[in-house]
This record gives structure tokens, sequence and C-alpha cells, in this order.
């Protein structure tokens, strides 16, 4: 899961596989396959850096859980 900022500035955590468009309209809108939509304070980049970053610590966590 990522962690965001909301435009309240409440944080809430994303299951980055529900997020099926992320667009800056100006504002960053989060799209999830379930229909919801979140309106964050990060930027699209930040928003794939962060999901990129999750999938890393998840793929080497794992890796290294086998082992």
């Amino acid at each position: 899961m990522i962690e965001v900022t909301r435009l309240n500035g409440t944080t809430v955590l994303i299951n980055s596989d529900l997020i099926e468009t992320v667009e800056e309209t100006p504002d960053t809108v989060i799209s999830l396959t379930t229909g919801k939509k979140f309106i964050v304070k990060e930027s699209r980049q930040e928003v794939k850096n962060l999901v990129k970053s999750y999938k890393r610590d998840i793929f080497t966590n794992g890796l290294l859980r086998e082992e």
C-alpha cells in the first residue's frame, strides 16, 4: 500500500494494485478499479515513484524471505 495526502492534509493508504489511472487536472486524481477516486497533494510522478518503491520493497523482501 502507498500513503498519500488528501487536499485537507489527512493521509490515506491506497492499495496500489487497485490504481487504474493517475491524472493531473491540475490536482492529482487517483482513480481505482473500484470506481473510487482520491484527490491528493502528491504529483503524478510522486505517486508513480511511491508505487515503484512499494513494488520494489515487496519483490526484494519476498526474495529474502524465501532464501
